[in-house]
């Protein structure tokens, strides 16, 4: 599913990077944990595609996203990857179904199947009733859920989380984490999360420890 070998990442003469191997396969939860300067996010943004390595080979579902140009890159990132982020960064002037919609949108879904597809995922994730309340009129946990509905509309191959639960209360952390297992177990789905929640890294299906720029 996800293959990274050999991973590099330098800003200016600062090295973040200094060779990361990973594996992910499909239908797993892999959650990266350490301290704060290890690496974490600057690995999740070059695994999902936000940024490009120095040097290392990058792999998911055996493509070499090295190899492709900015464009075919972006395409790429917006059909078969997912975002989910501590600040669910949801646009505060569209309501829950249109922000939803909008990765669909770019990939150039019709209107009305990206609304259907939108409205199953509002549904299944228990917002049926809220998917015309713009993000000022839901809860955080309802917010993030928006925000998970929108990771998950373009059937993604990979969803990325970075500290999704960092901005919840324990409740609603617990809930978020009990629907990524549901996700993966009904519906295959695999996730790469970066968490300082050490019950979220105890859900998951395995936890691999960064430290200075390595997984160790």
């Amino acid at each position: 599913m996800l293959k990274a070998n050999s991973i590099h990442k330098s800003y200016g003469q600062l090295q973040i990077l200094k060779g990361v191997d990973l594996e992910v396969q499909q239908g797993e939860i892999v959650t990266i944990v350490g301290a704060s300067g290890a690496g974490k996010s600057s690995l999740l943004s070059i695994l999902g595609t936000l940024d490009r390595p120095d040097s290392g080979r990058l792999f998911i579902n055996d493509i070499e996203l090295s190899k492709l140009n900015n464009k075919s890159l972006s395409d790429f990132r917006n059909r078969k990857i997912g975002f989910i982020f501590q600040f669910h960064h949801l646009l505060a002037e569209f309501s829950a179904i249109e922000n939803v919609c909008i990765p669909a949108f770019i990939a150039g879904t019709p209107r009305a199947e990206a609304e259907r597809r939108a409205n199953e995922l509002l549904e299944l994730l228990g917002l049926k009733d809220r998917i015309n309340h713009k993000p000022n009129q839901l809860s955080g946990g309802e917010q993030q859920r928006v925000a998970v509905a929108r990771a998950l509309i373009n059937n993604p191959a990979l969803i990325f989380a970075d500290e999704p639960s960092g901005n919840l209360d324990s409740v609603n952390a617990l809930e978020l984490h009990e629907l990524f297992i549901k996700l993966r177990d009904d519906f295959n789905q695999t996730f790469v999360i970066v968490t300082h929640n050490e019950d979220l890294a105890n859900l998951s299906d395995r936890t691999v420890l960064m430290k200075d720029g390595l997984i160790v």
